[in-house]
């Protein structure tokens, strides 16, 4: 089928029926190659559905003219689809095509100087089997931990309690407001009673001016002016001590 699809002209009234039929019957041969890279944590329908896109690309792509058969030209790409799919999807940090392909040849690497070496091989090593620098090498090795990412609620040290989120430090609000907490109570004292006051009610107390009003007993346009006058005394004297 896919021969007789290969020789049909674009235009044929044939060509879509008998690709669907070619690229029905190559679907076991492709969902065989997607089960073959299935490994843990990838979802298999995933992986079949890369499959599938490849064996479609190796349908149109083939061409029975160049005297290869299909399973030798279709296997190829699939087999490619998936592994870019790999490269390019499963990364949980988005880093450079160029380290992706360079922490893949530093493990073909790493295989090929344990062998002749006899040894674990140095950063020196691979760099040298590469032909690439050592900085390289090292950047090569950082850029494996954005390829999978833990979960923050994984079980950290002797404590079944302790995750690892619970290790992760956070910015504290608090040290925001501890140099204003600090300074505003000696230069509250140099407000009037009813000033310091009224201070407390609309800031401490989150009151409105005409809730204050009716606390204190003036009037709201009072309050408004008593709190326009001690929040500039306060203005100018933080200014002066900071």
């Amino acid at each position: 089928m896919v021969r007789r699809l290969s020789a049909l002209p674009p235009s044929h009234p044939d060509r879509r029926a008998l690709r669907d039929q070619a690229i029905e019957a190559w679907l076991p041969m492709a969902y065989r190659l997607a089960r073959r890279y299935a490994r843990r944590g990838d979802l298999f329908d995933d992986l079949r559905q890369v499959a599938t896109i490849g064996l479609i690309k190796a349908v149109d792509g083939f061409d029975a003219l160049r005297g290869t058969d299909f399973p030798g030209y279709a296997i190829p790409t699939i087999t490619g689809e998936m592994k870019r799919y790999f490269r390019d999807r499963t990364w949980f940090l988005r880093v450079p095509r160029r380290l992706q392909e360079l922490r893949l040849d530093i493990g073909a690497a790493r295989t090929q100087l344990c062998n002749s070496l006899g040894r674990s091989p140095t950063v020196a090593d691979i760099a040298g089997y590469l032909q690439v620098s050592e900085d390289a090498v090292l950047e090569g090795l950082e850029s494996g931990y954005a390829y999978r990412a833990l979960s923050l609620s994984n079980p950290v040290g002797d404590d079944p309690g302790l995750t690892l989120g619970d290790t992760i430090g956070s910015t504290d609000q608090g040290y925001a407001s501890v140099e204003f907490h600090v300074a505003m109570p000696p230069v509250l004292a140099l407000l009037t009673e009813r000033e310091r006051q009224i201070i407390i009610l609309r800031f401490y107390g989150n009151l409105t001016q005409g809730s204050i009003a009716e606390k204190v007993g003036v009037s709201q346009m009072h309050v408004s002016r008593i709190l326009t006058g001690a929040l500039a005394k306060l203005r100018e004297r933080l200014v002066d001590t900071s």
